[in-house]
């Protein structure tokens, strides 16, 4: 009764709330609906071209026999519309999409012996002249034509790659300088987990169709974790018929890998089922050269149903299953010892979505989600020195409503959302070398506790436009309840100014942020049992981190086929967000600090159709320090006593990496065959180490040694050079087939991301690599 009594509170009360105020499932997306007629106003069924290069969109559509078409989830901006179909005028447009609501736009075509007016518009521009903030986009051919990476990272691959992103070890994504601070919108449902290989399950790149990202900008809309927000939208297809999609690839490591999926849409149903699989020798970061132990296999299923109830009503369902099963890599004394730790994430996740045009100028969009998560842990009878065991649960309940409306100058949003994650943890460990820890640490525990996470939220935005200016302004009121019974009002503020004519814009943005805890592990951390490992402890509830966020920035263009981007922005944090480890068990939970600062700036340049050769360079300058004392989590041992002891000072965060670099630039050798080749690099992030060089030599070697400056307490500088070729197998029609030919560091230079320590506290990137993929689409 009192688990009914929380789910009804947290999560169901607020329902009748969105309800008035109901809306657009992801920020700053609209709506397309084309109808295509003859003289006679007849339905005729054509191929409709739609470009935007600002929004990396490049489409080729049909409408049905009706001469119908529907593109949802299209990216504020200006696109090139061509609509063509034998017999008839080509007509060739512009649309902007400015509004979550509906655009409807009716094209007669003329018979091609009849001369008739065409209005032929330019090139789409490469700037996105209506938007307030400088999101960035990643479109269906830059999915496509991605380099190959290895299973449970696809998607994180493509972040990286921008400006202010960096990893540290296992594919965690840090947005400047920010720990776990990053969601996942996956077609408006936010998620608010790590989505790192060792801690969930796989979102594949091969089921989106486009990538948005903000690193600040940010709609009220989104909350709870603000260092970055990642919108995947998984539509595919919309003109009519059977299509599909398969992937097979393979290649150093024993990787293997295979997507599938198909869709049938019709004139008011969409049905599609897809499913992928994916086994490697190489699935997490390895701690010593050798790679021991580091085998992962994933899997996903998953289903999606949308009908068009009526014109107006719009209706999707979509079931996922997804799982990955690993090893956890050894070092070198864990090998000789015979240790096999094996790790489990499994998920299964429904989402459903409901759309209703009110009318021409206003929209309801009510979306809601339930999911299931797991993560386990396991050792064998031979662990050193410690054998952990976890068995952590959560099952989400999902609610938003927004509504949505156009007047004029003015989009103006308003929603609410709730959030119940109701959380089961379970853990136990067994010392099995106690000269490796304190004498008075016990050698066995036992936890397990379960509490719900309820957080609510709701929002108002108004998105301006007036002349050459765009301002996005909102507020959000945000309540967290774990631990901790917290509220917070966070205004944002996005202003940007366009010169067209001289193909320039300026923009300008500040955010405050609340940020609520990692809940992994967060209840093991709070617990009173967890400080009798110790005699020496601290441990306090984590608080919620909040923020002061500004970035300043422009964009130039040059004869639409140069664009650069830069920005300079700063983060001021009061109750910083970090992570720590339990006992050198790999089994992580959320920590805080007083404060912290980070300031940078990042370029980008990117040529885009400036002849044979296409490509970008993205640069970041980051300086991340973080302040005592410590304001949350648990501290053991020496650790506790340093917390304990240190109220001031500062030192650098783990994300400070000063100097990150990455560039890939693509050209055609033939009209079939594409080579793109390109490098990553990064100075080198900070490390403590308890021990002393001698002694990490005699534990790691001098291969991993060599690549760190004990004297700076940092890793040396990451340089992998890649390459890639693209061959056009066949194409027939609506089939084609590629061919993807990847290497991936072929300097190979043995690439230290991160060293902690002994016991599973260092990632060493992947060594040189070749990986082939065959993409078929049809």
């Amino acid at each position: 009764m009192r688990l009914i009594s929380i789910w009804i509170r947290a999560v169901l009360l607020p329902v009748g709330f969105a309800l008035a105020l109901a809306g657009f499932a992801q920020a700053n997306r609209g709506e397309l609906r084309f109808s295509v007629t003859d003289q006679s106003g007849a339905g005729l069924k054509a191929r409709v071209q739609l470009d935007s290069r600002a929004n990396q969109v490049h489409q080729s559509l049909e409408t049905d026999k009706a001469g119908h078409l529907v593109v949802p989830m299209v990216p504020f901006g200006a696109y090139e519309v061509m609509v063509q179909q034998p017999g008839f005028t080509t007509f060739e447009g512009t649309v902007n999409v400015k509004s979550t609501v509906p655009l409807e736009k009716r094209i007669p075509l003329s018979l091609a012996s009849v001369q008739s007016e065409v209005r032929v518009s330019a090139e789409s521009p490469l700037l996105n002249y209506d938007s307030a903030a400088a999101a960035t986009q990643i479109g269906l051919e830059q999915i496509h034509d991605r380099s190959s990476s290895l299973p449970g990272r696809t998607v994180q691959d493509l972040v990286v790659s921008q400006p202010g992103w960096l990893y540290e070890g296992n594919a965690v994504l840090h947005p400047r300088g920010s720990e776990y601070q990053t969601q996942f919108v996956v077609d408006g449902i936010p998620l608010t987990d790590n989505r790192s290989p060792g801690s969930g399950p796989e979102i594949e790149a091969e089921d989106l169709e486009s990538v948005s990202i903000y690193t600040a900008g940010f709609p009220a809309e989104y909350g709870r974790k603000m260092g970055g927000v990642v919108e995947l939208n998984t539509q595919r297809q919309t003109d009519p018929g059977l299509h599909g999609d398969v992937v097979l690839g393979g290649g150093t490591y024993n990787s293997l890998s295979g997507y599938g999926q198909l869709q049938e849409t019709r004139r008011k149903d969409t049905f599609s089922a897809s499913a992928s699989g994916a086994h490697t020798e190489h699935y997490l970061n390895p701690v010593v050269p050798e790679n021991y132990t580091n085998k992962g296999t994933t899997a996903d299923f998953a289903v999606m149903y949308e009908r068009d109830v009526s014109e107006k009503d719009r209706l999707m369902l979509s079931v996922r299953r997804a799982v990955s099963r690993y090893l956890i890599p050894n070092e070198l004394i864990q090998q000789e010892a015979g240790q096999v730790q094996n790790g489990e994430n499994l998920e299964t996740m429904g989402m459903a979505r409901f759309q209703h045009v009110i009318s021409a100028e206003s929209l309801l969009f009510l979306s809601g989600m339930l999911r299931d998560n797991a993560k386990d842990l396991e050792s064998n009878t031979s662990p050193t020195p410690i054998a952990a065991f976890q068995h952590n649960r959560f099952r989400e309940g999902y609610f938003k409503g927004t509504y949505s409306l156009h007047h004029g100058r003015h989009e103006f949003k308003t929603g609410v959302e709730s959030d119940a994650a109701f959380l089961h943890e379970n853990f136990r460990y067994e010392i099995t070398d106690p000269s490796q820890f304190d004498p008075a640490t016990p050698l066995a525990m036992a936890f397990a506790d379960d509490r719900p996470d309820l957080e609510q939220s709701a929002f108002v935005q108004d998105l301006m436009r007036i002349d050459d200016w765009t301002a996005s302004v909102g507020l959000r009121w945000d309540h967290y309840q774990l631990l901790l019974n917290r509220n917070a009002v966070s205004p944002r503020l996005a202003l940007s100014r366009a010169f067209p004519a001289h193909e320039l814009m300026f923009h300008a943005a500040y955010d405050h942020v609340f940020q609520t805890p990692a809940f992994e592990n967060i209840l093991i951390s709070s617990s009173a049992k967890a400080t009798a490992l110790s005699g020496d402890f601290l441990n306090l509830p984590v608080q919620p981190s909040t923020g002061n966020d500004f970035e300043l920035g422009g964009t130039k263009g040059f004869a639409n086929k140069l664009r650069v981007d830069a920005t300079a922005y700063w983060r001021l944090a009061h109750n910083a967000a970090d992570d720590d480890q339990l006992l050198n068990t790999g089994v992580s939970y959320p920590i805080a600090f007083d404060r912290s600062a980070t300031y940078g700036a990042e370029a980008r340049v990117q040529v885009v159709g400036a002849g044979p050769v296409n490509g970008f360079v993205s640069y970041s300058y980051m300086v991340a320090k973080v302040w005592f004392p410590v304001t949350g989590g648990l501290f053991l041992g020496d650790d506790a006593a340093e917390a304990g002891y240190n109220t001031g000072g500062h030192f650098p965060a783990t994300q400070d990496q000063r100097n990150t670099l990455s560039t890939r630039w693509e050209g055609s050798l033939t009209k079939r065959l594409r080579v793109a080749a390109g490098a990553s690099y990064g100075s080198g992030l900070p490390f403590e180490y308890g021990g002393t060089e001698a002694e990490a030599l005699a534990q790691y070697g001098p291969a991993v040694v060599s690549r760190l400056n004990f004297a700076r307490g940092r890793t040396l500088p990451v340089l992998a050079l890649n390459a890639s070729a693209i061959a056009e197998v066949y194409r027939h029609e609506h089939t084609r087939v590629d061919l993807h030919v990847d290497g991936e560091n072929l300097n190979g230079r043995l690439n230290v991301l991160d060293f902690g320590g002994l016991f599973s506290g260092n990632a060493i990137a992947p060594g040189r690599s070749v990986t082939v993929r065959l993409d078929t689409r049809f």
